[in-house]
């Protein structure tokens, strides 16, 4: 009799009697059974990114729920960072170790938990230690989701499936401000956390389902844990000053610790990286062209959309006295253009390479950044949607093609600590795109002869912003000149 997934019923008994195997032999012997596996891994990316979005939107209600100043509130966003940025690396390994469909079900159980904590908290300190738990989970989740996706997916469909997953995440992002102001206005911040646990169940009963189990290794690697103690610190210092900066002074004490835990720390790492027989990070993966030059790119591309999505509601509320509801609304664009872009470059990755969609992406994305550096005193509506869109769109159109890339280049035990790596090039890019835009725009007011923004007038804001939007179209052009070595 034959079985709904092809071959033959016999060959699923097993001796103890009736019992499926997990994945599901129905679904894992069918032709399309990837498009199964990217679809739970879009699961992943799009609860992730929602909550990196919604939570924005809930910092001033908490600020004043637990009346607090703004930069200790902060560290409810700031603490999901630095936990996320120290474990990616360290679970990332761990996959390719023990298994990545283990760890990626498991990073729904702990965000599911971590988003229930959040929703139960009754003050802040026991909130931020829920968010801490909230990033264990995601860390688990963002450290295998790319390595998932190219393991199971053809050569020649790879392209097309990481543009999806791109797709997922730019969904996220774009629900996130509206879906976080209704849950704000309806039913209160806990249900901010709350979603997720639905999304966050489904994403966990597909994964048992779908995801593939990897076959047993003939012999098992040790986990580098001289590497991980060493290398969490420094990425999570790193994160500290690119963030805190900015806030509390690069001189201050905090931000001049930060530099020499680093420094030390990123020292010791390398050095114990050089001589482990199984290092956390195999530093000669960066020898591999494909796979230093997409890290360097992504951190570069997310530099500059993060930049963008910093200076433009500055620029709305600043100089256009907009309100928070037209504002968001406008900031939903770039978010909506990666979302529209990133499955029509995943498809141009799959038949013409890598080079020419990066290329493209980043053009746009260059394009974009100038159109926004036109911006005067009066608000221009096809411009500012134009520049928003474009910058969205380019990095929708690079961000598939360089993951690819990225991925296809390295060997299949690798896929963990590679996605790894690209996950921590988009959280860098982002602790530097805030950094050198609210950087850039503050120095050009200096030299302007205003220190204190709220003395400087709105003229002196508008060549600031210019400055800040034309070096973001510098870093973007940098990007495509790079992607040409492709």
């Amino acid at each position: 009799m034959a079985y709904l997934g092809g071959g033959s019923l016999q060959a699923h008994r097993e001796k103890e009697g009736w019992r499926y195997r997990l994945p599901l032999p129905v679904v894992r012997n069918r032709p399309g059974y990837h498009w199964y596996v990217v679809g739970t891994v879009c699961i992943g990316a799009f609860m992730a990114a929602l909550d990196a979005s919604i939570i924005n939107i809930a910092l001033p209600v908490l600020k004043r729920l637990f009346a607090v100043r703004m930069h200790v509130i902060e560290w409810v966003s700031l603490a999901y960072l630095l936990t996320l940025a120290g474990l990616l690396m360290p679970f990332a390994r761990l996959a390719d170790m023990w298994g990545r469909r283990k760890m990626y079900t498991l990073g729904f159980v702990v965000f599911i938990l971590g988003s229930m904590l959040c929703g139960l908290s009754g003050s802040l300190p026991v909130l931020i230690a829920a968010r801490v738990v909230q990033a264990v989970g995601a860390a688990m989740l963002q450290a295998n989701s790319v390595a998932l996706i190219t393991a199971a997916t053809p050569v020649q469909h790879r392209g097309k499936a990481i543009g999806l997953q791109a797709s997922a995440q730019g969904i996220g992002l774009s629900l996130g401000p509206t879906l976080g102001g209704a849950l704000l206005n309806w039913w209160g911040w806990r249900w901010i956390f709350f979603i997720n646990l639905p999304v966050g169940l489904l994403g966990t009963l597909l994964g048992l389902l779908f995801l593939p189990s990897e076959p047993r290794r003939a012999r098992r690697e040790r986990f580098d844990l001289a590497g991980a103690l060493t290398l969490s610190p420094a990425l999570v210092a790193l994160i500290y000053f690119l963030n805190m900066g900015p806030q509390e002074g690069w001189a201050s004490v905090s931000v001049l610790v930060s530099y020499g835990v680093f420094g030390l720390a990123g020292a010791v790492f390398w050095w114990v990286e050089k001589r482990s027989p199984q290092p956390l990070v195999e530093l000669r993966l960066l020898r591999i062209s494909a796979v230093a030059l997409g890290s360097v790119t992504g951190i570069l591309s997310f530099t500059v959309m993060y930049a963008v999505l910093l200076l433009t509601p500055f620029y709305l509320d600043n100089v256009q006295h907009m309100d928070s509801l037209r504002a968001g609304l406008y900031m939903t664009i770039v978010p909506l253009g990666m979302t529209l872009l990133t499955p029509v470059s995943g498809a141009l990755a799959d038949r013409f390479g890598s080079r020419l969609p990066t290329v493209l992406g980043m053009v746009a994305a260059c394009t974009g950044a100038v159109l926004l550096a036109a911006l005067g005193l009066r608000l221009q509506v096809v411009v500012l949607a134009a520049g928003l869109f474009l910058v969205g769109m380019g990095i929708g159109v690079f961000t598939p093609p360089n993951n690819s890339s990225v991925m296809g280049s390295v060997p299949t035990h690798r896929l963990g600590v590679t996605g790894g790596l690209l996950n921590l090039s988009r959280t860098l890019g982002m602790g530097l795109g805030v950094t050198i835009g609210g950087l850039c725009y503050q120095l050009l007011l200096d030299v302007q002869g205003y220190v204190n923004e709220k003395t400087a007038p709105v003229r002196a804001m508008v060549h600031a912003f210019h400055g800040a939007f034309l070096v973001m179209a510098c870093v973007a052009g940098l990007t495509a000149l790079l992607s040409l070595k492709r």
